[in-house]
């Protein structure tokens, strides 16, 4: 098999689901030239949060990188409904994580890590980007991460 995107896929044992459509007044993915801009994803799985809470508090740190991971996940799945092929993807451009932190935890970076490792785990160097991680008080849905992406295409 050769080392392509789906091979990659298949062999993390990723399935790329149907994008999540909006629930307010937004798009989840917009073009701007040779851009391609993914709304904030939240770590779903099968319509259902991956992880419930504040990290550091009733969330630990593996299941927030988790979470992180679940979020670039669903931000391919954006890109792929956008673009209809995930080949047409040139760079991620830049990543921000928000991550909802009892704010006595410190390892914000370590959570946005399982996003910035599927990225690259997927996309190869194309994966790599420029990353903003950010502690906020509390998120839609009460999920510990939420993760947003520009893409060059």
């Amino acid at each position: 098999m050769s080392d392509t995107i789906e091979s990659r896929l298949e062999k993390l044992g990723i399935k790329i689901p149907a994008a999540v459509q909006p629930v307010a007044n937004y798009v989840t993915a917009r073009r701007s030239g040779n851009q391609l801009y993914i709304s904030g994803q939240l770590p779903l799985r099968d319509g259902k949060p991956v992880a419930i809470g504040k990290v550091g508090r009733t969330v630990n740190a593996e299941q927030a990188k988790k979470s992180a991971e679940a979020c670039a996940i669903n931000i391919l799945a954006q890109a792929q409904a956008a673009l209809g092929d995930l080949g047409k993807i040139k760079q991620v451009v830049k990543v921000t994580a928000f991550v909802a932190a009892d704010p006595n935890f410190t390892d914000i970076p370590q959570v946005a890590n399982g996003a910035s490792d599927l990225f690259v785990n997927v996309l190869g160097d194309k994966g790599k980007h420029a990353r903003s991680a950010v502690g906020v008080a509390t998120l839609p849905m009460d999920v510990p991460v939420e993760v947003e992406a520009i893409l060059e295409i």
